[in-house]
């Protein structure tokens, strides 16, 4: 027995699994970056923004059926499906380095592009119509008020051709007499609501990277031990190892 085929194949087969469990889990992440930006797509002037968690659910989506090509490389020892397997780990490696780094290119654009665009949605709200709508819901779910801060408020048509109060939106969840006057800040919100629509998306980001760079370093392993395998097999008197060991 070649103790050195033998961890090979170990790998593989824990590589394999890694794929299921890794696409779970990328599906959760690109998940969720498409919902916030679906929820918040008022507030982004380039629809481009959603391109990384694309490409991480399309990477995801096509990881479990890896997974099956490669438990089934590694214990048939099959040099057509362990070079199919190499070329499958060689494009995902190619699609995770991409992703990474549209990660950081597109989350600096998202930096840039979005004090212009919430900046227009504000200036919008009348309190009926569909950007009204997802400000107040931005407003509440991020428990924010304003751009800045709540005083941004101050310097709209809402505010100075109305009652001279802030959206019912910055209220804390906590006090159910809240009128949105500028009298009792201590009744609002006070934050604003760029700083945390931003760490929000930089949070994401950087988990669904930090997955991506983890995986495929495991991926790198997974290739060095197919080169292994495909070279071990080309040698004099080696016996593929018993697929009982697997069974």
């Amino acid at each position: 027995m070649d103790c050195g085929v033998l961890t090979s194949k170990s790998i593989l087969i824990f590589l394999s699994l890694i794929f299921w469990a890794a696409g779970g889990v990328l599906t959760y992440v690109g998940a969720s970056l498409l919902l916030t930006f679906k929820n918040y797509n008022h507030f982004f002037e380039d629809h481009y923004t959603v391109l990384p968690a694309l490409v991480i659910i399309g990477i995801a989506l096509i990881m479990f059926v890896i997974g099956l090509i490669g438990c089934c490389a590694s214990l048939r020892e099959s040099r057509f499906a362990l070079g199919l397997f190499m070329t499958i780990l060689l494009i995902i490696f190619a699609a995770e380095v991409s992703a990474f780094v549209l990660g950081f290119v597109y989350r600096k654009k998202v930096h840039e592009g979005l004090n212009n665009s919430m900046t227009l949605v504000f200036a919008k709200y009348n309190g009926k119509n569909s950007e009204s709508r997802a400000v107040d819901v931005l407003q509440e779910e991020m428990q924010c008020c304003g751009i800045k801060n709540y005083t941004y408020w101050e310097t709209t048509k809402w505010f100075n051709k109305g009652n001279k109060t802030f959206p019912l939106s910055c209220c804390k969840v906590h006090f159910s007499n809240c009128t949105g006057s500028p009298k009792h800040p201590e009744l609002l919100n006070t934050g604003g609501c760029e700083v945390k629509l931003e760490d929000g998306l930089e949070s994401t980001l950087s988990y669904a990277m930090l997955i991506i760079l983890g995986f495929a370093i495991i991926q790198l392993f997974g290739m060095f031990s197919i080169c292994v395998i495909g070279c071990r097999r080309k040698q004099e008197g080696y016996q593929p190892l018993p697929h009982g060991m697997y069974a």
